[in-house]
């Protein structure tokens, strides 16, 4: 079945006025059909799983990137990664293509908002071309010149001597600007000596040093002792040059009678004393993963460096001024305020150096803009990559792709409303203008139903997800769509006229065979409504999902109170939490929810539990009977394909020893191990189990195919001499889990999980489903598969942004599942950007009301009635 814009009419290759899309296999696509209109926006929509990435991405997307990299020399496309062919009949009239992906991965210790942004490039240049330069000689700084810039040196005016004025590489704390005591990360650790011996009541010998016991071996205490400490007395009874010689004694060497703790056998042994303090630092100059400088973590503390003030940068490179301050002065300024001072620093300068800094601030206000289109004005230069919101690192994403002024470019962008505040949605609607203005074509996968009612154009995928997606249930305009009674998302978009964000007369002349948009504006792309109460429309699909909370009633279980100081850019605060309830933290981005919640709440409350010291920024709290707190975000599961559902869940196991117990596996003298795709002695020896082999096409990139003996099963012919309940074990793996629970319905264990990820809504996932793969809202819920059904008294979970991915109708359900976690017990705090979500919870705290340092304040709280009814709240004004 083909689905065509409305009003298509025949057109010539010359003049396309859309993508023809023809037998679309990629994924779970069933043959699809569609043409995707240029030069406009689409949004491609459905629920979880229907196919939209695989249709915007899968097939969009590598063709338009795959076919311009064709266009390329050989020996351009081998230093480059590719896209393989995707699986499809025919594409045409697909233009080169950029894809914004949906979740960019978290920066290095290396990486700033300056770096990320490019901002700082600029910014160095400037230092170094028109700053006034020290003399290393005699200190005395000369002016501005062309020497720099022209390879030449500069004669110090004071004493008369010449040198060399820094490039710009030599400005860059990632190289030769580097500061040499933290390497450019602008923090040191230092061993925290109070972490060494946390309880002076033990003896050495009780093992009162901790490191000596987990990070080196145990005989050291017995050098400890030949080195004149005494071993048998209370830690607390030392001397003070005893407790020097533990914490700081000298590398000597020793002769000691070492007995072994089994058996006994002695040894006499030279051996060097390794001090408290050392042991650390040796630890930690051996770890090389993660899991190494876990170990050591715990003995260390971390902090600014000394030498260059968490600035990052070498004293050199902190030497030229520019209108008076440094380049780590300027790198301490906001966006906002660096534009406006490096507008102001070619009139500070002399005559001839003016066009070449007018050239230099330029390239850096024009970086800017799109930035501050975006609404990052707030976020300082030096901010570390690391510590940017979700939203943050997408919009420096987005604005890296979009400050060329490109035209017939596709852009492909995987839910860009992923961490925006409904505020900051009409700074990215902006963007997407400006592309389309500038002739760009513009597909986006998104949820969001003030964005996809902002569209030219929509095409709904479906009608379920997995095996029963795949299909388009829908095209046409927001209105259309709306009156459309096979679509899902119609009766989820905003009422009222629509109009899509790049209705400009000139393209629409320009491009008369395009699909029609509708006329009139949308409200989303207006600016934000009046407050109004908040509605219980019968006709609202999103209303009263979770059922809340009466306001008296909200604290009856407790009080979790929480008091901070200064973090970042959010103030001390004064929190109360309801205990046994759902709790939304709300705001623009940047606003401080992760600061709060991430690295202050649930550190505090696990601090707490465990009696250890509190974090920094935390001055107190009352957990109000909390005794867990955790964490579920929607960071991946798994390195690779060998980690499915099936594994991550445990249904693996079970079917594995049910396999076991049958009469051919008892026969082979095969057990549970053996049904492993990973180790057993079933699996495919061709591919080890993965289920697919690498071929290389050499100067053609790498193609993965499903493997030729298992032909994706991942287990070899062998296996399926044995069948359980009817099925071998290939195919059980390639069920979805609402197909494996009948299957299953004799595994009491198996069963219950998946009735469970059933009710989570992934019953569309497949057991054999690599999870690396999975969207991070299907991550987060397969997190929390484990969780359910428990009495969950004392619990507190909670969740950075769960929306992320999910359709309005998978948000219902992910509000029935937090409404069961309530009702078994537990707190559930969430990060949320979404209206629909929010207006559910039973206590909304509202952070604000701007980002960076103009946030970082509890604006309100309460219900999401109060929070609406509240002028000062940004959020408010949107419900």
């Amino acid at each position: 079945m083909n689905h065509l814009p409305t009003g298509k009419t025949s057109i010539t290759p010359a003049s396309p006025s859309h993508i023809e899309v023809r037998g679309a296999r990629v994924h779970n696509l069933r043959n699809v059909n569609v043409d995707i209109p240029l030069g406009q926006l689409v949004g491609v929509c459905g629920v979880s799983g229907s196919g939209k990435s695989s249709l915007a991405l899968g097939v969009l997307y590598a063709e338009g990137s795959r076919r311009y990299l064709e266009a390329l020399s050989t020996y351009t496309r081998r230093r480059m990664g590719q896209a393989a062919r995707a699986d499809v009949d025919e594409v045409r009239y697909v233009p080169a293509a950029l894809a914004l992906h949906q979740r960019p991965s978290v920066p290095g210790v290396r990486s700033t908002f300056g770096t990320m942004s490019e901002l700082l490039n600029s910014l160095r240049l400037l230092f170094s071309r028109v700053g006034s330069h020290p003399c290393p000689h005699c200190g005395a700084y000369a002016p501005p010149s062309m020497s720099v810039a022209a390879e030449q040196p500069i004669t110090c005016s004071t004493c008369g001597k010449t040198f060399f004025g820094p490039g710009a590489e030599e400005l860059a704390f990632n190289s030769g600007g580097a500061c040499p005591t933290c390497g450019g990360t602008g923090t040191v650790r230092r061993v925290n000596e109070a972490a060494l011996v946390p309880d002076e009541s033990k003896t050495i010998n009780e093992g009162a040093v901790l490191p000596w016991g987990s990070l080196m071996w145990d005989l050291m205490k017995q050098v400890c002792g030949e080195m004149g400490v005494r071993l048998d007395v209370p830690f607390s009874e030392l001397t003070p040059e005893e407790r020097d010689i533990v914490f700081h004694g000298p590398a000597e060497k020793r002769h000691i009678l070492y007995k072994a703790k089994k058996g006994d056998n002695f040894a006499e042994l030279d051996f060097t004393y390794y001090n408290a303090v050392y042991t650390v630092e040796n630890a930690l100059a051996k770890a090389k993963d993660e899991k190494g400088l876990a170990r050591v973590a715990r003995f260390l503390t971390e902090g600014p460096c000394p030498d260059c003030e968490g600035t990052r940068l070498s004293a050199a490179a902190r030497g030229p001024l520019v209108r008076g301050i440094n380049l780590a002065k300027a790198c301490e300024m906001t966006l906002d305020e660096a534009v406006t001072w490096v507008d102001g620093v070619p009139e500070t300068l002399a005559e001839n150096l003016r066009p070449m800094a007018v050239s230099i601030c330029e390239s850096f206000q024009h970086t800017a803009r799109r930035l501050l289109e975006l609404g990052l004005g707030y976020l300082s230069l030096d901010r570390a990559g690391s510590t940017l919101s979700t939203g943050e690192r997408q919009r420096v994403q987005l604005s890296r792709a979009v400050r060329n002024r490109t035209t017939g470019v596709l852009y492909v962008l995987d839910e860009p409303s992923i961490g925006l505040h409904p505020a900051n949605i009409d700074g990215l609607l902006g963007v997407m203008r400006d592309l389309l203005a500038d002739g760009n074509s513009v597909v986006m996968v998104d949820h969001d139903t003030r964005i996809l009612a902002a569209a030219d154009y929509l095409v709904e995928m479906g009608p379920e997800a997995g095996a029963g997606g795949g299909h388009v249930v829908a095209c046409g305009t927001p209105a259309e769509l709306r009156a459309d009674g096979r679509s899902l998302i119609g009766r989820y978009l905003p009422d009222g006229e629509t109009k899509g964000v790049a209705n400009a007369p000139a393209r629409a002349a320009a491009t008369p065979n395009a699909p029609a948009a509708s006329a009139g504006a949308s409200a989303c792309v207006a600016e934000a409504p009046e407050a109004a109460p908040l509605s219980a429309s019968t006709s609202d699909p999103m209303s009263n999902v979770h059922p809340r909370c009466p306001e008296g009633q909200l604290f009856e279980h407790g009080t979790i109170h929480l008091e901070t100081s200064p973090l970042h850019t959010v103030h001390a605060l004064s929190v109360d939490l309801p205990v046994n309830r759902l709790t939304a933290v709300t705001g623009v981005s940047g606003s401080g929810k992760t600061t709060l919640v991430l690295e202050e709440l649930i550190p505090a409350l696990n601090s707490a539990n465990a009696d250890d010291t509190l974090p920094a920024s935390v001055r107190g709290i009352d957990p109000a009977g909390i005794i867990r707190a955790q964490l579920i975000d929607a960071t991946p599961i798994g390195a690779n394909v060998r980690s499915t559902v099936a594994t991550y869940c445990g249904v693996l196991d079970d079917l594995r020893r049910a396999f076991a117990r049958t009469e051919e596996a008892k026969a082979a003298g095969l057990k549970a191990g053996a049904f492993s795709y990973n180790t057993g002695k079933l699996r495919c020896p061709t591919c080890d189990g993965t289920g697919q082999v690498s071929l290389d096409v050499q100067f053609l990139p790498d193609v993965d195919v499903p493997c030729p003996d298992c032909r994706g099963r991942r287990y070899s012919d062998d296996a399926d001499a044995i069948t359980w309940n009817g099925h071998t074990l290939a195919q059980l793996m390639a069920m979805s889990i609402d197909e494996a629970l009948d299957a299953c319905a004799s595994l009491k264990k198996a069963h219950a999980m998946l009735q469970t990820l059933h009710d989570l809504g992934l019953g569309y996932l497949t057991l054999g489903e690599a999870t690396p793969a999975l969207s991070g809202g299907e991550a987060q819920r397969l997190k929390l598969a484990s969780e359910m059904g428990k009495a969950q008294d004392g619990a507190l979970f909670v969740f950075d942004e769960p929306t992320i991915g999910l359709h309005p109708r998978d948000v219902r359900t992910l509000l029935n599942v937090f409404q069961h976690l309530v009702e078994q017990g537990a707190t559930v705090v969430v990060i949320e950007h979404d209206l629909d979500f929010i207006r559910n919870a039973d206590y909304v705290i509202d952070l604000g009301p701007g980002g960076g340092q103009a946030g970082g304040r509890i604006v309100a709280c309460g219900t999401p009635e109060q929070i609406a009814a509240n002028p000062d709240s940004v959020t408010g004004r949107y419900l």
